[in-house]
């Protein structure tokens, strides 16, 4: 089992995704701990001062100019909890809540909080040893950052609430008492004391949670979307011209490039390509097969975007006040603001919306048996069986739910905090339904890679002799679609086939089959 070393300053999204996907285990690097000692002897320092600092002698937001004594400011760090803990729908899933504790120690990690080290090593010990807390998904605006669902996570710690265990795949369902879940586990809940408690929750994590692993996966969807388009265009029989290297070399987005030769290299060596080279009558393929580099491109480009404003929030210190001991001061800021991740998981639903509403369309080209020269529906005994028809009304019910929640949450805003707090970004709201496009993206690409391999079980026949071979790349994408999913001779129940492709799509095992035959695909 991996474990990864957390500084503040060099954590990756793979290393995040695969340590909280797959079980892995966090650390604090050395100095990492002595980052956090050194700003939590400054914080005792001002307070033995009675220096007024934001969140640790005086109120928060509104109450910001109510004084707080000496006397009470462990009570005001755990009313702080308390009050804020005000979460509401359902609970968040349970990796979304993993990599918010990872993201947590991170930030924390940097040394410009002023939290205690035992309050740190709680929360690393809580993610090692698999307790997950339950945490209601709504309720963040986005700033102060995800204030109620970071409360809820430290409640956990306070030993309230409730907490269920990841089992290295999953939650296991069950949920407990936080405090017993501890005491099981010989972990003793935390006590804050002072600017513990707006540390704690001051932050961005939630939606950065949503947004590290939804745009790791998605860069993962880019090229099953080249695999799935690429048997598409066998299928159909579609020219492989437009992704000649000259033509993008003309328009050299990057994307665009990185596409067509991704499908060049699938197809090299097809033999239905060749068996139509020379007597086709059509001019030209419709846009959704001619223009795969430029649209595939295009959201690869905005997602390699969206991944690099990530990978810098998942690096940043951002609560406040930030304490600086090398100045020896405490300033007042807002990095706690989501903007930048707000704005980005828009962007990001919108790219991943489109590389399902042109997978969409190229599912209604196989099926449609007019447009695709296939028998209808990819089926033989069309009547007595529907085939694939159903399938495509699934992937259009999904790419018309995206267009619904492709619309950006990070134009909104709404005061809080009587208007002390006038400006919020809304970013929970857009990382989450960002995940949703995601998950929706992930259906139908998948529906079109079952339709695909179907319809290229048929192609392989036309010239009435022996089967012809699709491309490398793409036969060997066949061949992992068959070793789970055999061909649909008769209707049977569709939603286990998609189930399946679904599978091979989210947990890689197309892109590293085809890989392993031609090359990385970029």
């Amino acid at each position: 089992m991996k474990t990864i070393s957390l500084d503040g300053q060099s954590l990756t999204i793979s290393d995040l995704y695969h340590t909280v996907m797959q079980g892995g285990r966090i650390a604090l690097s050395s100095k990492a701990r002595k980052q956090v000692e050194r700003a939590r002897a400054l914080i005792e320092t001002w307070i033995a001062s009675d220096e007024v600092i934001y969140g640790v002698t005086t109120g928060f937001g509104e109450f910001s100019n109510v004084r707080i004594g000496q006397q009470s400011l462990e009570a005001l760090q755990e009313n702080l909890i308390f009050s804020h803990a005000v979460g509401a729908g359902d609970p968040l899933p349970p990796e979304i809540v993993r990599a918010m504790m990872v993201l947590r120690v991170n930030a924390l990690a940097k040394g410009f909080s002023g939290v205690r080290l035992e309050t740190l090593q709680l929360l690393l010990e809580m993610f090692n040893r698999g307790l997950v807390p339950i945490i209601p998904s709504q309720g963040s605006v986005g700033a102060s950052g995800d204030l109620v669902q970071l409360a809820h996570l430290v409640l956990s710690m306070m030993g309230r609430g409730r907490i269920t265990e990841w089992n290295g795949k999953g939650s296991t369902g069950k949920s407990v008492d936080a405090g017993a879940a501890l005491k099981r586990h010989r972990l003793k809940s935390v006590k804050l004391t002072a600017k513990e408690g707006i540390a704690l929750i001051n932050g961005t994590q939630m939606m950065t949670a949503y947004a590290a692993l939804a745009v790791h996966e998605a860069l993962q969807l880019c090229r099953v979307a080249d695999i799935a388009s690429a048997i598409t265009v066998e299928a159909l029989r579609g020219s492989d011209t437009p992704f000649d290297e000259r033509i993008h070399k003309l328009r050299p987005y990057k994307g665009q490039q990185v596409v067509a030769s991704n499908l060049r290299r699938l197809m090299k060596g097809s033999e239905i390509r060749e068996s139509h080279r020379y007597n086709d009558p059509r001019v030209q393929d419709a846009y959704s097969i001619r223009c795969i580099p430029q649209v595939h491109g295009a959201s690869r480009d905005a997602i390699n975007y969206v991944y690099d404003v990530v990978s810098i929030e998942i690096n940043s210190a951002n609560d406040n006040p930030l304490i600086f001991p090398d100045d020896r001061v405490h300033l007042e800021g807002g990095n706690f603001h989501g903007q930048p991740i707000a704005l980005a998981m828009d962007f990001l639903a919108i790219a991943l919306a489109e590389l399902a509403n042109i997978s969409e369309r190229r599912v209604e080209r196989l099926v449609n048996g007019t447009l695709s020269g296939l028998p209808r529906f990819l089926t033989t005994n069309g009547g007595l069986n529907s085939g694939l028809m159903i399938a495509q009304y699934t992937a259009a019910s999904l790419v018309s739910e995206n267009k619904v929640l492709c619309h950006p949450a990070s134009v909104d805003s709404i005061p809080t905090s009587a208007n002390q707090e006038d400006h919020n970004s809304m970013g929970s709201i857009s990382a989450q339904k960002a995940w949703k496009v995601l998950k929706n993206a992930q259906t139908v690409i998948a529906i079109e890679l079952l339709c695909a391999c179907q319809g290229l079980d048929f192609t392989r026949m036309l010239n009435g002799q022996k089967p012809m071979r699709a491309g490398e790349g793409v036969e060997e994408a066949y061949r992992c679609v068959r070793q789970r999913i055999p061909h649909v001779e008769r209707d049977r129940v569709l939603h286990d086939d998609v189930r399946q492709s679904l599978d091979i799509v989210v947990h890689g095992e197309l892109t590293r089959r085809v890989e392993e035959v031609i090359g990385p695909l970029a």
